[in-house]
């Protein structure tokens, strides 16, 4: 149940491209202030690193316009993942937040193979760059030599801004169950690699989304104006987020497909498979601290790869002549990740005019959408949160291939109304309306078919 004096929730909501500060609604979880920034990466020395002050400052000046014009009751925090912050004994940064696409890890790969736990313990797929945060970890601490003295405390990224916000640490454990290397999920500890890190005594304890992390710092409080007792959750992975309402209030099977720079598809309820690391699959943990097997490719990021900007709408001779031409983009748009990571994309057919292009663009993300949820043996409606909810294309292919249905919230869902659902305990599931089969949906069956042949 709602907890009856909390009204707005403040959402500190950082993604890989945006941060953001949004202002949930208790009753509807409609959001009724919303501010972003570009989370821009700075490029160094000593490395890539993201503008954590930055954000504060952004944070706490919309903290406290946001209290001002309708009042904060509590604060929820949900970040992308793959990162951590390293903090000293005096509580500052005792190196600057590396980017997790920032190749340098990939120079130690060998060496910190030698050394990660194994598929089976950790459900953490090998991924490049430092998109695993053990490599990360391993290798800030090879090339900056007086970091392991330095560092005091290691904190997952939500973890930090209650950190900020009030004093008290924790590493929430859906950002150490998003292939990390560090978690064990089916266990719910730290696996072996902390150790192997040296970093036993450093990370700080796991605890789950949805626990009070503490009250705010008299500081922020008088800084903000809100009171010195609002609660502040330990806070919530990004993609995790999405899921969390369904998870309260709906039983599986189901999936959800979180869609932004990262497409996430985590499956509840799931099919029995054999989960194969190589496809980018892997196995996340929710905000309840159950695994979720999960898949994932950098959707939003292809979109704006092959799109450049484009916003062109297509037509129904657009719709025609892709089917009939066999116009067809094969992945990997962005071969660093995903289920087909590696490959170099191309056009089957190169696209004549923009809407063509764009038409075969929405149909290649939903179909390499159908396959990361046929590697996790998805069962059930397939529920779409996020930017790709408002792509009908994209939706009517999806829907032509999950014949267990395709659905969107009928209201405003995403990360940050999921984040400001743990401030706020469970309630009703989000109300979803189904997408409807496209009356050319056996056309679409036979492209998708074609499209699997030739990849």
């Amino acid at each position: 149940m709602r907890h009856a004096a909390v009204k707005h929730v403040a959402v500190i909501d950082i993604g890989k491209t945006n941060a953001k500060l949004a202002l949930v609604e208790a009753g509807t979880l409609r959001e009724v202030a919303v501010v972003t920034r570009p989370n821009t990466v700075r490029p160094g020395p000593p490395w890539p690193h993201f503008d954590v002050e930055g954000h504060w400052d952004f944070f706490l000046h919309h903290l406290a316009a946001f209290h001002a014009a309708h009042g904060v009751d509590a604060i929820s925090v949900t970040t992308h993942g793959a990162s951590a912050v390293l903090l000293d004994a005096a509580g500052g940064l005792a190196a600057p937040m590396l980017d997790y696409e920032h190749s340098g890890p990939d120079d130690l790969a060998t060496e910190y193979d030698a050394i990660r736990p194994a598929f089976a313990e950790t459900g953490s797929a090998r991924l490049p760059g430092g998109l695993n945060l053990g490599a990360q970890l391993f290798w800030l601490l090879r090339t900056d030599p007086g970091l392991r003295d330095r560092v005091a405390q290691v904190l997952t990224y939500p973890g930090y801004w209650g950190w900020r916000l009030t004093g008290q640490m924790a590493c929430d454990v859906t950002s150490l169950g998003c292939h990390t290397d560090l978690w064990e999920p089916a266990t719910g500890r730290f696996s072996a690699l902390v150790a192997r890190l040296g970093l036993t005594d450093k990370m700080a304890p796991p605890r789950r989304p949805g626990e009070v992390l503490g009250r705010l710092r008299p500081e922020v409080a008088a800084q903000t104006g809100l009171a010195a007792d609002t609660p502040v959750t330990v806070g919530i992975h990004d993609s995790n987020a999405s899921l969390l309402p369904h998870v309260l209030g709906r039983s599986a099977p189901f999936s959800v497909v979180s869609t932004g720079t990262w497409v996430v598809a985590m499956a509840m309820g799931a099919d029995p498979v054999t989960l194969d690391p190589a496809r980018d699959v892997l196995v996340n943990v929710n905000a309840l601290g159950q695994p979720v097997p999960s898949a994932r490719f950098m959707g939003g990021r292809e979109f704006e790869m092959i799109a450049q900007g484009d916003t062109t709408a297509p037509t129904a001779q657009d719709r025609a002549e892709v089917l009939a031409q066999g116009v067809a983009l094969l992945p990997a748009v962005e071969p660093g990740s995903g289920p087909f990571r590696g490959r170099v994309h191309r056009w089957t057919v190169p696209p004549e005019g923009a809407g063509q292009r764009m038409l075969a663009l929405s149909w290649y993300l939903a179909m390499m959408t159908d396959t990361c949820l046929r590697l996790i043996g998805a069962r059930g409606p397939v529920i779409v949160e996020g930017p790709f909810a408002r792509n009908p294309d994209y939706l009517e292919m999806l829907a032509t291939l999950r014949l267990e249905g395709v659905e969107i919230a009928a209201s405003a869902t995403g990360t940050s109304t999921g984040a400001a659902l743990l401030s706020l305990g469970a309630g009703t599931p989000p109300e979803t309306r189904a997408v409807a089969l496209p009356a050319f949906s056996g056309n679409l069956a036979a492209y998708a078919a074609r499209w699997r042949d030739q990849i």
